[in-house]
């Protein structure tokens, strides 16, 4: 019979006091929580210490903020258990989901990673269509085997040749709780990706900004199945579409700058 395994909980914060104490009562129960925290100015680093956690700080500011996988890989580097589970802090671990990552330990096998279902919150409710709902992320794994890759954004585990098995249990995400916040993030996603691809020698034309932007519509509208969650899923939709259209015009505009102003 094996041993038990020990678990790490890692994560990465900056300005995450609102939401941070949830997180961590929520795995209380893990044999060790790593909180890195990236220059926060709110009560942050107390809360997580507070709460038992081992705390970390980098000296990064938002003009040299390195990218989240970085952040994670170094998070990943202070934790000590054999099992890592990497959460962010507007996340929760039901008690379905931790007592089948209670299982894993019990029984680990250093050849699989585990996913589950992200339960995420849009405008005061949890989504179950518009692809975000089961929203499947990795997050439980060897530590020793496998860690994040450096992508700017949209970041995750290289899994390599591991078999991925889902855990029972939701994990929560309260990913929308204030429009204008989310759209901030948004738009700083969509920038990012444009310079990431702008870097690469991509281009864009008018002609895809359109489609791509009722193409996102459509998708989580339609195809996706948005309409099932009423006006939610309508906005969803849109904000989706929102995102889609920041993203290739972001783009669009690197390009052209480049070329100079039309005479």
């Amino acid at each position: 019979m094996s041993q038990r395994k020990r678990l790490s909980v890692v994560i990465i914060t900056r300005n995450e006091a609102e939401v941070l104490t949830d997180c961590l009562e929520s795995v209380s129960w893990a044999d060790e929580i790593v909180v890195l925290d990236a220059g926060s100015t709110d009560a942050t680093r107390y809360i997580a210490a507070q709460a038992g956690g081992r705390v970390f700080q980098t000296t990064t500011t938002a003009a040299d903020w390195p990218n989240f996988g970085i952040q994670r890989r170094l998070a990943q580097s202070y934790a000590s258990s054999e099992y890592i589970l990497m959460l962010d802090a507007d996340e929760r671990v039901t008690l379905p989901l931790r007592l089948a990552i209670q299982a894993v330990l019990l029984h680990p096998d250093p050849e699989v990673v585990y996913n589950c279902a992200r339960c995420n919150l849009f405008l005061g409710r949890f989504m179950h269509h518009g692809g975000w709902y089961p929203d499947r992320v990795v997050r439980l794994y060897p530590r020793k085997r496998y860690q994040y890759n450096a992508l700017p954004v949209h970041e995750s585990l290289e899994t390599n040749s591991a078999s991925i098995v889902t855990l029972a249990g939701d994990l929560q995400h309260l990913t929308c709780r204030d429009l204008p916040d989310f759209q901030r993030k948004q738009l700083l996603y969509a920038e990012t990706w444009a310079r990431e691809r702008y870097r690469q020698g991509r281009k864009c034309s008018i002609l895809a900004i359109i489609t791509h932007t009722y193409g996102a519509f459509l998708k989580t509208w339609l195809l996706k199945t948005g309409f099932l969650d009423g006006k939610h899923g309508w906005l969803l939709a849109m904000v989706n579409a929102q995102y889609t259209f920041n993203k290739y015009t972001t783009l669009w505009a690197l390009n052209k700058a480049m070329r100079g102003p039309d005479l």
